[in-house]
């Protein structure tokens, strides 16, 4: 005789939706409002403090200080003859960032490297990196002009002063960060420099070396548009934009086009933060725990 719990229906085959995945939903979801939110609320803040000053605050004889966010969408955005003009520009100033922030990689991880392995080449170099990084760009502009005349170069070559102090900083502090005892596990096999730098030293240094490189990434940028202002020769970049709008009262153009810049500022370094997550996040997150 089979009895009456024999006899039930056996359960659904599938995922079965238990406590604890029923509670996880609302956690995540808790969680997406909690990173989405306070931006967007901050933003419509800014949105209506914007607006505020606008058209309560300055006169309308003056509101050109300060356009409106509509027309600065409507003007600088919309028209795409405008529009374009600025994607133009900032395509110009992409390419110098991006040609000055490669010099500038290449030449910090050589020079962090060189210090790493010695501390007498770490005392000669630098003060002077120091030096380099505390003149003010505007003191050495003519002697740039000089040297590199007063186009794209030039630009190039004021990415790369400007970019280079914290790759060079980082990669350097993240080189000498590997534990004592590695290098003596290491010494231990008779390992030699490459071995050393390549299975050990730059490991240990890559939250650094990436931490260095998001800031390098944003100053580039940076770098590009301040170049624009000194060097007027080739390609337009977004630098040259905003100097003639400013110049010619063109507001909503001049907000437009600091805005562009600004996005492309924070499109390199989340791009940098996305690839820092890529490449070490999973084994450093690990390692921190």
């Amino acid at each position: 005789m089979t009895s009456q719990s024999d006899t039930s229906p056996a359960p659904a085959t599938g995922t079965v939706e238990t406590p604890t995945s029923r509670s996880a939903r609302p956690n995540r979801a808790a969680n997406i409002s909690l990173v989405i939110l306070p931006p967007v609320i901050l933003g419509g803040a800014i949105v209506a403090f914007w607006y505020l000053v606008s058209y309560v605050v300055l006169d309308p004889k003056r509101r050109f200080l300060l356009q409106p966010p509509h027309e600065v969408l409507k003007v600088g955005f919309l028209d795409w003859e405008n529009f374009s003009e600025l994607l133009l520009a900032l395509w110009s100033s992409t390419r110098v960032a991006a040609t000055g922030l490669g010099i500038s990689i290449v030449l910090g991880f050589a020079l962090a490297t060189i210090m790493s392995q010695t501390k007498l080449a770490e005392r000669a170099m630098f003060p002077y990196l120091v030096v380099l990084q505390a003149i003010p760009i505007l003191a050495i502009v003519p002697l740039i002009q000089f040297w590199f005349g007063g186009g794209q170069t030039s630009r190039v070559v004021v990415c790369v002063i400007i970019s280079i102090f914290p790759i060079i900083v980082n990669t350097l502090f993240g080189l000498q960060s590997a534990e004592q005892g590695m290098h003596d596990l290491f010494s231990l096999h008779h390992a030699g420099r490459i071995t050393r730098l390549r299975k050990l030293m730059f490991p240990a240094a890559s939250p650094a070396i990436f931490a260095g490189l998001r800031i390098s990434a944003g100053l580039s940028v940076i770098g590009a548009i301040v170049g624009d202002f000194f060097f007027a020769r080739g390609d337009k970049g977004i630098g040259q934009l905003m100097n003639r709008f400013a110049s010619r009262l063109h507001g909503e153009q001049l907000l437009a086009a600091v805005i562009l810049s600004s996005a492309l500022g924070v499109g390199v370094f989340l791009a940098f933060g996305w690839i820092q997550r890529a490449a070490i996040g999973k084994w450093h997150e690990a390692a921190d725990k």
